[in-house]
């Protein structure tokens, strides 16, 4: 197995744990979310950072996923660049750059519009990827 199979092994594994020991709604959402980036990106990579914050990239990060005890927070690193017609962001509007979606106990997401959001982001951090 190469390196970065085994890091990605890894951080896949450490997201498992979270989310299993979030025993209430937010487990079930953070899973879910999960569940729909990997269905948008298939060859999405995971990561842990900072104090253990699942974190998945293409190109760059796509986005974060945060849990509060009211809120499960993705925030999007480049969200203020990416079009969202399903009004998807509702939180972090004031910044330059990043914006965020606060799902709460009982809240659904249009699974299409979260979908196709990620799949903006990816297109975003590859296009700013390459070379000018």
């Amino acid at each position: 197995m190469a390196r970065d199979e085994a890091q990605d092994e890894t951080a896949s594994r450490l997201i498992d744990a979270k989310i299993e020991t979030l025993v209430d709604w937010r487990g079930a959402t953070l899973s879910r979310m999960r569940t729909l980036i990997r269905e948008a990106d298939p060859d999405v990579v995971e990561e842990v950072k900072w104090r253990g914050v699942p974190v998945w990239s293409h190109g760059g990060i796509i986005c974060t996923g945060e849990t509060y005890k009211s809120v499960v927070k993705l925030t999007f690193m480049k969200g203020a660049a990416l079009p969202d017609p399903a009004g998807l962001f509702n939180s972090s509007l004031e910044g330059n750059a990043r914006r965020a979606i606060d799902v709460g106990e009982g809240e659904t997401i249009d699974a299409d519009a979260f979908k196709a959001l990620i799949r903006e982001a990816v297109a975003l951090n590859i296009a700013r990827s390459k070379p000018r």
